[in-house]
Order: C-alpha cells, then sequence, then structure tokens
C-alpha cells in the first residue's frame, strides 16, 4: 500500500510524519492537500519557503498543523518557565547549551539540523523572542561537507544572547543547559536520573554609585542551591495527547507551523553563516527568506512510496492516526 493510498483509502483522521527531513515537505504536503491533520517531527521542513507553503494550506483546508518540538512538552522545561515567570531568576541575561554525544552520524543533515532544534525550541520559549542574529561555526572531520561540530550564537534584543554547542564526537552523551539571570541560575541537566534542575542563588551585583574607582567593589553573593520537585512525565504522551486535544477541540497547538518556521529560519541563518565561516547573518521575523537554499540544508524530496509494513494505524477513541516510517 503506496502513501498516498494510505491517505485516501485507510479512512485516517490524522498524519504522524517521522522520517528524514528531505521527506517531510512533500509527505506533509500531501497529507495536508487531502484534509489530514498533520504532526511532523522536528525540523519542520528543510527551508522557511516550504514552511511557509505548509502553514497556507493547513490554514485553508482547516486542519491541524503541529511540530514535534517535544521538549516544550517536559516537565524541566516547563519548570524552568514557570520559575522565569516567577521573577525569580530575575532577568534573563544568556542561555548556554550543550547537545554532544558519539553519532549517531547523518547523510543528508549536519549536527546543527539534527541536535540543535530541541534547543533552538527551549531558548525561543524562554526569551520569548526572536533573535536578531545567528553565528555559526563547525568543522566537518568525519563526512566531507556534513558538520559534525558546531558552535552557535543567537543575539537578542537588550544585549542578551544563547550558545548552542552540538556534537557528534563527543565521549558522554550531555544534554546541559545554563540559564544565567540578574537574581538566580538554572542548571538543567536532562540525563541526570533525579535531579535534572538545580537553582542556584547566585549574582554578581555591581554598585549603583561610586564617586571614586576606590569605592568600586563587585558584590559576589553566593546563596543556597535548591532542587524544585518535578512530577515525572514522558514528554512524547503529553505531546501526542496535546495533538489528539487539538484535533477534537479545535485547538491551535503550542507548537504549531508558526514556531516550525521559526525555527527553521534559525537553522538556515546558523547554515548561510557556516558558509561564510561564522559571519553574523542577521534574522528578520517578518521577512521572508528568498535566500538560496543553503549546502547545509537537506534537500526536499518526494515522498517515500511506503509498502504495508511501513506504516501504523493508530486508534484513539474515535480518531485514526497514521504514522508512516521508513526502513
Amino acid at each position: 500500500m503506496d502513501y498516498e493510498h494510505m491517505l485516501n483509502g485507510a479512512g485516517l483522521d490524522a498524519i504522524v510524519i517521522a522520517t528524514s527531513v528531505k521527506y517531510h515537505y512533500a509527505m506533509a504536503r500531501q497529507s495536508l492537500l487531502a484534509g489530514k491533520h498533520t504532526f511532523i517531527e522536528k525540523p519542520m521542513a528543510s527551508s522557511s519557503a516550504e514552511c511557509e507553503e505548509l502553514i497556507e494550506i493547513a490554514e485553508s483546508k482547516g486542519v491541524v498543523l503541529m511540530i514535534g518540538h517535544t521538549f516544550l512538552y517536559s516537565a524541566p522545561v516547563r519548570k524552568i518557565k514557570e520559575i522565569i515567570l516567577s521573577g525569580d531568576v530575575g532577568e534573563i541575561r544568556y542561555i548556554s547549551a550543550r547537545r554532544l554525544n558519539l553519532g549517531l552520524f547523518q547523510k543528508d543533515i549536519n549536527v546543527a539540523w539534527d541536535l540543535a532544534p530541541h534547543d533552538i525550541s527551549i531558548i525561543l520559549e524562554l526569551m520569548d523572542e526572536f533573535p536578531i542574529r545567528i553565528n555559526c561555526q563547525g568543522n566537518a572531520h568525519i563526512t566531507p561537507g556534513i558538520e559534525d561540530v558546531t558552535s552557535m550564537s543567537l543575539t537578542f534584543p537588550n544585549n542578551r544572547f544563547a550558545t548552542i554547542q552540538n556534537s557528534w564526537l563527543d565521549p558522554r552523551k550531555v544534554r546541559e543547559m545554563t540559564i544565567v539571570g540578574s537574581k538566580r541560575m538554572v542548571v538543567y541537566d536532562d540525563v541526570a536520573s533525579l535531579e535534572k534542575l538545580r537553582v542556584y542563588d547566585s549574582r554578581v551585583d555591581v554598585p549603583p554609585h561610586y564617586d571614586t574607582f576606590a569605592e568600586f567593589q563587585y558584590a559576589y553573593h553566593y546563596g543556597d542551591m535548591y532542587v524544585p520537585y518535578i512530577k515525572q512525565e514522558e514528554p512524547l504522551k503529553i505531546e501526542c495527547q496535546h495533538f489528539l486535544d487539538c484535533i477534537r477541540q479545535g485547538l491551535t497547538p503550542l507548537t504549531n507551523g508558526e514556531q516550525g518556521l521559526k525555527l527553521v529560519k534559525i537553522l538556515e541563518a546558523a547554515s548561510a553563516s557556516l558558509k561564510r565561516n561564522g559571519a553574523s547573518v542577521n534574522l528578520n521575523l517578518a521577512a521572508r527568506d528568498t535566500s538560496e537554499t543553503p549546502a547545509w540544508a537537506p534537500a526536499p524530496a518526494p515522498a517515500p512510496q511506503l509498502n504495508r509494513a511501513h506504516f501504523l494505524i493508530r486508534t484513539t477513541g474515535k480518531t485514526r492516526v497514521g504514522v508512516p516510517h521508513e526502513d
């Protein structure tokens, strides 16, 4: 049974696309045009132009389009957001993220397109605004032309920034993010089995007024550290339930097509910066990106032909969801 027949002959209400990035656009486009609610794994597509088209189709068809930014449904990230909104951290000054491991090497996308989407989605959620400038450097040590180590910097308004380090060549699995605020600092270690979040009462204070250099003294504050209680929940389960709730109740997903578009715009800018040896690339959220497709972006491919062994149909309540996947 091929993908087209699955869309039109299997009585499905929704499709979950969890394939290689190069197939996302073609498969999602067919699904949306067939009037199916569509969930796409991250990143949404290979270019911002493709993302914009998918958003327009979903709106015209009146169906739900949701993107798999799974970590926004995780309890630790939701707790960090709660702490920030409470004012406990103060003003965010910068965020530093590291997502490292040995492999898995990809053949059609670099490590930034593979690993950075998780951290970008979290950073956008915590900063609550879009960056104005991207810098990215990296090297391809194993496969020519496909970077396996990258370092990305996102500059935000009001003198704030974030850094993201990604690698397929690290001996340890690292999933760590540090949020530095004017009052407190939060360390998020997703690999930790229990204490995934630690909040440090640490900061540096500058005297508001001084008349002479001798009177100028930095004040280093070292307070207590506490571990917030986090209810252990499976973020993928919460994400999938949210998709079904949006379908049944006509809601707009937390991670909708617009969020997917923002993330892909950042990845495109990072690819352009890599191509320019780390030079800054300015971002304009409102403007449509008409630049050429970066060499590091995965080339779009037609939807693959899938036989019966290549997709699953899940029935949840009265909603039937097709999940195509590859060999």
